[in-house]
Order: C-alpha cells, then sequence, then structure tokens
C-alpha cells in the first residue's frame, strides 16, 4: 500500500538548469506542489551566463511517484534536468559506519604499546583476572546489534545482507544518542540454536546485545535461552524497546486527558513479538482491560488455533476480560485507547467515533499507519505515530541508546521487568507537565536530556534490584588497581 502522503521514505533530489528569470522558481515550485510534491529544500548550486542551477530535494509517495514528478519538471520550457539522485542511498554508499582508533599510532613506542610487545603483557593480565576485560578492552562500551534478516521494518524476511543497512543506522544512533559503541553483527541463519550458540560464542568481546528484527515465534526462544545462559543484558528492541516508549507516551498522555491507566479500556490490532511485549508492560504498569487482534480476530480463551504460539496462548489468558469477538472494529465501542502495532488499513477513521471522548490513539505501523492520522484527529483527542512527519512519534531510538548506556555503566548482567518500566517513566517525565500537550507527550529523539534522564533510571534501578556489578560513581574508572600488576 502506497502512502497517503510524501514521506521521507521516498525523497528525491533534481537539479535544474535554467534561465534566471522572473518567476522562474515559482514556476518550477508550482509545477511540483501541484502534482503532490513535498519540497524540503532548495539549495544553490551555481550561476553562469545567466542561468541559474538549484538542486530541489522533495518527498514523494513512492518511486512511480518520483519518476512523474521529474518528467513534469522536464516539459517545462527552459528547464533542464541535470541530474536526479536519491539521497537516501547516497548517504548509504561505502556504509555509514566505521571504525575509528582511540589510541594514535605515530611512531614505534606507540606500536609497541597497543601492539606487540606491550599489548601481550595486558593479555597475560587479562588471562589471570577475567573481570579485567571489562576495564583494560573495549567490552564496557560495546554493544552487538544481531540480527538474522527476517522481520526488517515493514519488508519481512530479507536476509542478512539487506538487513545491514538498518543494523548500520541502529548503530549510528547508539553512538551519536548514548555514546555507545554499537557493531552490526548480521547471521546467515535462520536456525534459532545455531543463532543463541553463534550470539554466545561472540559474546565475550561486548558488554551487551542487542537483538533486532528477528521474526516471532523465533525471536522470544532466541532472547529467552540467551538471557539464561549469558550474563551480559539481552535486550529484544522489536519487543521492549517499543514497550517502554508506547508506555512512556501512554504515561503523559493520560496525565493530558486526566485518566487512570487501570480504569481504561484498550484495544490493541497487532500481537507479534512487539505486541505481546507492548501489552505484557502496559499490564504490569497497571492496564487491567486490554484486547489484542490478529489477523483471525480477538484472541480470546476460546480460541483454538493457537496451540503452537506461546505468546499469543498467554494473550489468551491473560487478555480480553469480557471475551470479545470479532474485528477491532467491532470492540472499539467505548475505549479509551486504540494501539495499532500491526499493518495500515485495519480500521476506518469513522470507526474511531465509537471511543469514549479525548480518546487517545496510537497508530505506530511505518510508514503507513492503521488509520490516517489526519482523519483520526476528527474523532479523537491524541494521535501518535511511528512517523516524525507528525506531532508525538513513538521511536524505539527513544529507548535503546540511553537504557544500555545505564545498563553499561554499572555493568549490569541483565535489564529486568523493573528497569524498563523506570526507563518508561524517565522518558514521560522528560516532558515537565507544564509543557504537555495534545501535540506534545513524548520529547524529541533529539532532547539531549532524554538518553541522560534513561541512563540513569535504568543504572539506579538496577544497583536496586541487585544485577549491577558496580556503582555508577565508578563509570569513568577505566583501569585496574596498576599498582597490584607484577612488572
Amino acid at each position: 500500500m502506497a502512502s497517503e502522503y510524501p514521506g521521507a521514505g521516498y525523497t528525491v533530489s533534481i537539479r535544474l538548469s535554467y534561465d534566471n528569470g522572473r518567476r522562474k522558481l515559482a514556476n518550477i515550485t508550482t509545477n511540483i506542489a501541484d502534482a503532490d510534491g513535498d519540497i524540503t529544500s532548495v539549495e544553490l548550486v551555481r550561476t553562469h551566463k545567466g542561468r541559474i542551477t538549484r538542486d530541489i530535494t522533495l518527498n514523494a509517495f513512492n518511486e512511480e511517484h518520483a519518476i512523474v514528478l521529474t518528467k513534469r519538471l522536464r516539459k517545462l520550457k527552459g528547464v533542464r534536468v541535470v541530474a536526479v539522485s536519491d539521497p537516501n542511498f547516497s548517504v548509504h554508499l561505502g556504509g555509514k559506519i566505521a571504525l575509528r582508533s582511540r589510541t594514535p599510532v605515530k611512531n614505534h613506542r606507540d606500536l609497541a604499546q597497543v601492539y606487540t610487545p606491550g599489548v601481550g603483557r595486558v593479555s597475560s593480565y587479562i588471562a589471570k583476572n577475567k573481570e579485567s576485560v571489562w576495564s583494560l578492552t573495549s567490552k564496557a562500551n560495546t554493544v552487538a546489534v544481531v540480527s538474522d534478516g527476517t522481520a526488517v521494518l515493514g519488508l519481512g524476511d530479507i536476509g542478512p545482507e539487506a538487513a545491514m543497512p538498518v543494523m548500520e543506522g541502529k548503530a549510528i544512533l547508539f553512538k551519536e544518542l548514548g555514546q555507545v559503541d554499537a557493531w552490526p553483527i548480521c547471521l546467515d541463519t535462520k536456525d534459532p540454536d545455531e543463532i543463541v550458540n553463534t550470539v554466545k560464542n561472540l559474546a565475550p568481546g561486548f558488554g551487551g546485545i542487542n537483538l533486532e528484527d528477528i521474526s516471532a515465534p523465533r525471536c522470544f526462544y532466541i532472547e529467552d535461552r540467551l538471557k539464561e545462559e549469558l550474563d551480559i543484558p539481552i535486550f529484544h528492541d522489536d519487543q521492549h524497546g517499543t514497550a517502554v516508549v508506547v508506555l512512556a507516551a501512554l504515561i503523559n498522555a493520560l496525565k493530558v486527558t486526566n485518566r487512570d491507566i487501570g480504569s481504561i479500556k484498550a484495544i490493541q490490532t497487532g500481537a507479534g513479538a512487539s505486541g505481546v511485549a507492548t501489552a505484557k508492560m502496559l499490564m504490569s504498569a497497571g492496564l487491567k482491560d486490554i484486547t489484542i487482534f490478529d489477523r483471525n480476530g480477538a484472541i480470546h480463551k476460546d480460541r483454538d488455533d493457537l496451540q503452537n504460539n506461546e505468546a499469543k496462548l498467554w494473550a489468551a489468558e491473560n487478555t480480553n476480560p469480557g471475551n470479545i469477538v470479532g474485528s477491532p472494529r467491532d470492540a472499539l465501542d467505548g475505549a479509551d485507547l486504540f494501539l495499532g502495532l500491526s499493518g495500515p488499513g485495519v480500521i476506518e477513521s469513522k470507526d474511531l467515533e465509537k471511543m469514549n471522548q479525548d480518546a487517545i490513539v496510537f497508530a505506530l505501523a511505518n510508514p503507513d499507519p492503521e488509520v490516517s492520522p489526519e482523519e483520526a484527529h476528527k474523532y479523537v483527542r491524541i494521535v501518535a505515530t511511528g512517523r516524525s512527519d507528525y506531532p508525538n512519534q513513538i521511536n524505539n531510538a527513544l529507548c535503546f541508546p540511553g537504557l544500555f548506556r545505564g545498563v553499561l555503566d554499572v555493568r549490569a548482567t541483565t535489564i529486568n521487568e523493573e528497569m524498563k518500566i523506570a526507563a518508561a517513566q524517565a522518558l514521560a517525565d522528560t516532558v515537565p507537565n507544564r509543557d504537555l500537550s495534545d501535540e506534545y507527550i513524548i520529547p524529541s529523539i533529539f532532547n539531549n536530556k532524554v538518553a541522560t534522564n534513561v541512563a540513569k533510571a535504568v543504572s539506579d534501578v538496577a544497583l536496586k534490584t541487585g544485577v549491577a556489578r558496580r556503582s555508577r560513581s565508578h563509570s569513568g574508572e577505566h583501569f585496574p588497581n596498576l599498582s597490584r600488576i607484577k612488572i
């Protein structure tokens, strides 16, 4: 399904050369607007002998729409299309990440210290004092971003090679937002046990593991086994990152609408990894009435097609207190929250009219939400999406950089439920009560307080719940006691 509105997923940059006459630029931009192109920038390249060259970057519905816009510009008198490029591809040329040395090697002394022979003494020390690997290597600040490419964005099973750009992007966000070094590990296997064994074998070099874009229900098994068998934090972001940010947004939406989480009725579409994990977290935070829908309708105790799916069996036993059957459209009557973690078009905007006054809609399918945000606003008070071009963007990047910063600071052995709820509360609290509004229930990804606040909350709870190896006050201590090392 194509997006109903032009978005950054389909961006094209068109270089135009034209006679620098009166109203020429206005004519060009009007033609683009008339064809539903969304101009995001106009940049001057050069002027020469009465001609001007500009780069016009615009959003389109899809690739076909971008082609139509380009052909339209080619037909304009006196206008020449010099080049057409896609900035999304340009930024990926050569990959988006690279290794940078923290220690310069400028002479033989430097070489002898960072490599042979000096490194031998450090390795010998670590062999006898294994915990010192946290201080004498990059382990304490490095996360592996692991995927098998089976559930990438909304693209599905596209393989490990195609997953690489997404994992590289994830690594960039770890670094830019949380100052955490991360590296993509894309595995060419779909065997859950093989994935578990591979990650276990890689684990000595990492302080945490972020599982990403692994299809359900395999992701549940993989995460559970790794949590049991490793002593570093394992975090499946598609499950728990989504859950943390949804809870944070809901905490503030309930403040704005003067509701209590224990008294609202919630309807949720989507029973995959993120759907089930989010329902569990909302219930841990006090939600009592939530009904989950998959492709076959409401999940309830009498469904006979759930035997091979432990996550859906859990949902059948623990959600839908009214034993609702049928479609989500049938169940919206009297609901306070619609939570979409599924796909586009699962409900019509008119269906929202049946919800309670001041209702809340989180339509998080990306790039195309479960219901049009513009249309939803006619019937409900608060709307959030997963997109950056609407207010209230619910994005996992609000969680994982700060969360891993916090667990690495105290060298936590795991990420427990208390730490995730603390992360959600810290994220919600980053928006001061005085600033809360219908269109501001969640902070921006670029708010520099987000990662700091989440990190502190997570590390505090790690210490309180006994899963931290050290206190945060020692987070700047990178070296063992050198006086104890034999010369």
